[in-house]
C-alpha cells in the first residue's frame, strides 16, 4: 500500500474547499443575473433557489459523515468531485428558477461531501494540531470567496463576458483537486483508528455539550454565511460594487485563519468563539449605519468577528468531543448549512418588503445571543479545566 502523502492530501483538500468557496461567491453574483433586473425572479424566490446549496450540503454531510467511517474518506471525496462537476455544468445551463434550484442542489451536495470527508481527514492527519490545521484548511473558504468575487467582477464587470464564463472558471480548481487526489492513499478516520464503537459514538452525540455546540452552530453559520451570501442585495445601496466588499471581508478572514495558531494559543477555542461573537455583533450594527468608504470599515469589524467561527466550532468538537467522530463533525457542518437555508428566504422577504438595513438589524440578534451563550461556555470550560487539575 502506498504511504500517505499528508502534504499532497492537504493541498488537494484546500483545492477542493476552494471550489466550494468559489461557488458561494459566484452564486452571490448570480443573484443579479437571475434577480428582478435580470431573469425576473424576486429576491425571495432567489432565496428559495439558493437554499439547496445549504440543505443539500446538510444532507450530504449527514449522510456522508457516517459513510466516511464505513466506506472510507477516498470514496466520499470522489462522490464530491462528481457532484461538483454535475452542479457546475447544470449551473451553466440554468435558465429559470427550477434549473437553478437543481444545479444548486448538486453543488451543495458536492460541497457537503467535501466537508464530510476532508474535515475528519485533516483531524486524523494532525491529531495534535486539530484546531490550528482546521483553521489553516478553512483559510481556503474565505480565500476562495475572494478569488470567486474577483473572478465575477473581472469576467462580468471589467471584461463584459457572460456569466456562464464566470461559472466555467470553477472547472480549473475542480480538475486540479481531482488530479491531486488521483492514486493517493487516504488515512483512516480518527474514530476508526481509536477503535471507538458505533454505540459509543452515538451516545457521545447525546452529550449536553455536543447538543449545545450544535445549537451554537446554527447561529454562528447563519451570522456569517447568511450575511455574505446576500451581500449584493444587502449593500447595493451603500457601495458601488458589493462583490468587492465580499472580497475584502474574506481577505481579512483568510489572513486571520492563516495565523490562527497564535490566537488558539492565547484564547483557546472557547475564548476565540466569544471574541468572534462580540465583533460580529458590532460589525453587523455598523453595516446598518454606514455607506461609501465607511462600509469597508464596518465590513472589517464584521470580518474579524466571523473569521474563526466555522473552523473553531469544528475544532472545539474535534478536540473536546473526539468520540463523536466524523459524524459529529458532519452534524456540526450540516447544522450550520441548514440554518443558512432557513435564513436566506427570510432575509429576501425582509429586503423585498422592508429594507436591507432591517435585514441586517435582524441578523445582529444572532451574535447577540451567541455572546451570552459563549460567556457561559467559557465559564463551563474553566470549571472543567480546574476540575481536571484537581484530579491530576
Amino acid at each position: 500500500m502506498n504511504e500517505i502523502n499528508t502534504k499532497r492530501l492537504f493541498i488537494a483538500s484546500c483545492m477542493a474547499l476552494l471550489v466550494t468557496a468559489m461557488t458561494f461567491a459566484i452564486r452571490a453574483r448570480l443573484e443579479t443575473v437571475f434577480g428582478p433586473e435580470g431573469v425576473g425572479l424576486t429576491l425571495e424566490q432567489i432565496g428559495y433557489a439558493f437554499t439547496p446549496a445549504f440543505w443539500g450540503f446538510t444532507l450530504a454531510m449527514i449522510i456522508g459523515g457516517p459513510l466516511v467511517d464505513s466506506l472510507g474518506i477516498k470514496k466520499i471525496t470522489w462522490i464530491a468531485f462528481i457532484a461538483h462537476a454535475i452542479g457546475i455544468i447544470w449551473t451553466i445551463l440554468a435558465k429559470d428558477m427550477t434549473s437553478l434550484f437543481l444545479a444548486t442542489l448538486f453543488v451543495g451536495i458536492g460541497n457537503g461531501m467535501v466537508e464530510a470527508a476532508l474535515n475528519p481527514m485533516i483531524a486524523s492527519m494532525y491529531p495534535k494540531q486539530k484546531t490550528k490545521m482546521l483553521n489553516r484548511f478553512h483559510v481556503w473558504f474565505p480565500g476562495g470567496i475572494v478569488i470567486g468575487s474577483l473572478v465575477g467582477w473581472l469576467v462580468m464587470d471589467v471584461m463584459g463576458l457572460g456569466w456562464q464564463v464566470m461559472v466555467a472558471v470553477l472547472f480549473i480548481p475542480l480538475v486540479i483537486y481531482g488530479i491531486m487526489f488521483l492514486g493517493q492513499a487516504f488515512p483512516l478516520t480518527e474514530r476508526v483508528q481509536l477503535g471507538v464503537s458505533n454505540s459509543k459514538m452515538i451516545s457521545s452525540l447525546g452529550k449536553p455539550l455536543f447538543i449545545f455546540m450544535v445549537v451554537c452552530m446554527f447561529l454562528t453559520a447563519a451570522s456569517e454565511l447568511g450575511t455574505t451570501q446576500r451581500i449584493e442585495s444587502l449593500l447595493k445601496e451603500s457601495v458601488a460594487v458589493p462583490l468587492l466588499v465580499l472580497a475584502f471581508i474574506n481577505g481579512i478572514m483568510a489572513m486571520g485563519r492563516a495565523f490562527a495558531g497564535q490566537v488558539v494559543h492565547r484564547l483557546k477555542p472557547a475564548g476565540m468563539l466569544l471574541f468572534s461573537a462580540i465583533f460580529t455583533f458590532i460589525g453587523l450594527w455598523l453595516l446598518t449605519i454606514t455607506s461609501g468608504g465607511m462600509t469597508f470599515a464596518a465590513a472589517a469589524v464584521f470580518a474579524v468577528g466571523v473569521t474563526f467561527f466555522w473552523p473553531t466550532m469544528l475544532g472545539f468538537v474535534a478536540e473536546y468531543l473526539p468520540q463523536t467522530g466524523a459524524l459529529g463533525l458532519s452534524i456540526m457542518g450540516g447544522a450550520g448549512m441548514l440554518s443558512v437555508s432557513v435564513v436566506l428566504p427570510i432575509m429576501g422577504n425582509l429586503m423585498d418588503n422592508a429594507s436591507a438595513g432591517e435585514a441586517l438589524r435582524t441578523m445582529s440578534i444572532l451574535p447577540a445571543i451567541l455572546i451570552v451563550l459563549f460567556v457561559g461556555l467559557n465559564i463551563y470550560m474553566k470549571k472543567q479545566e480546574k476540575k481536571t487539575l484537581e484530579e491530576a
